[in-house]
């Protein structure tokens, strides 16, 4: 019986390690790539580390493609994005749990409702009410879809639900306002879920290509997914750039999460608080 266990743990650590290694792989061949010489990557067999070590794939993006404007366009949005969508989320969350108002129940189940239907039947309207407003190519036109989600909303609500009323209670007897109690009690104690939500928000506006492709028109304004697709179209052939711009795309969010992630394992836990 004990071998048997042995046995089955050895499996289990086996599969991890092959998992492991499938999910590591690519990763890790584009980061060898974009430091290869031209052409290297396309030798037979197939390299997994560069003969020769260059930075010129990067230096080329940065001199001659001006990657440093489109990273700053990225940053820039992402960072709006999440900062606007953690105020209007946490907000919309907290009301929905501790608030009572007419319809309150009706609407939070239309909203999850609608979170079944794929953000791209919206885009249509979503573009057409843009227009109207005079958005369309401008950062404003990326940053309102943002501004709050379904699913933002429904992740504080379900946090702010385990906040106990007694709390709260305690500070409107103390003569705390609403606003008051929101920002001194409410906030400090979604610390992390406020953090999951944050990473989650940031890696969807950074990583983001449908929206910004549709209603950005001009060259400059473009963010950093949109801009390698462009370089891509032009640059076909020339693999290790391309790795060089993917490898620039996913370091600043890779940082991110792994700066955040004991917050963010944390928000996930406790984030699943029953009704």
């Amino acid at each position: 019986m004990r071998k048997r266990r042995v046995v089955a743990t050895a499996l289990v650590y086996a599969a991890l390690l092959a998992g492991l290694v499938l999910t590591l792989f690519p990763l890790v061949w584009m980061i060898s790539v974009s430091f290869m010489s031209a052409t290297d990557s396309t030798r037979f067999p197939l390299p997994l580390w560069p003969r020769t070590v260059t930075f010129e794939h990067y230096r080329t993006l940065f001199t001659q493609r001006d990657l440093a404007r489109y990273l700053f366009n990225s940053t820039l949005l992402a960072s709006v994005i999440t900062i606007i969508s953690l105020l209007l989320n946490s907000t919309a969350g907290y009301a929905f749990a501790k608030f009572r108002f007419a319809g309150r129940d009706l609407l939070f189940r239309w909203l999850l409702a609608a979170m079944v239907i794929p953000g791209q039947v919206a885009m249509l309207p979503l573009f057409l009410m843009l227009k109207q407003m005079g958005l369309v190519n401008t950062y404003a036109g990326v940053v309102v879809p943002g501004m709050a989600s379904i699913f933002g909303i429904f992740l504080m609500r379900q946090y702010a639900q385990s906040i106990p009323d007694s709390l709260l209670d305690a500070g409107r007897i103390d003569g705390a306002s609403e606003w008051l109690i929101y920002w001194r009690l409410v906030l400090p104690l979604c610390k992390p879920i406020l953090v999951t939500l944050a990473i989650f928000t940031f890696l969807g506006a950074w990583s983001d290509f449908m929206w910004p492709l549709i209603i950005l028109t001009d060259d400059e304004l473009y963010t950093l997914p949109v801009a390698l697709a462009n370089l891509l179209g032009e640059h076909v052939q020339d693999t290790e750039l391309m790795m060089a711009g993917a490898v620039l795309t996913l370091l600043p969010v890779m940082l991110l999460f792994l700066a955040l992630q004991k917050y963010y394992v944390e928000g996930l836990i406790l984030g699943g608080v029953k009704e």
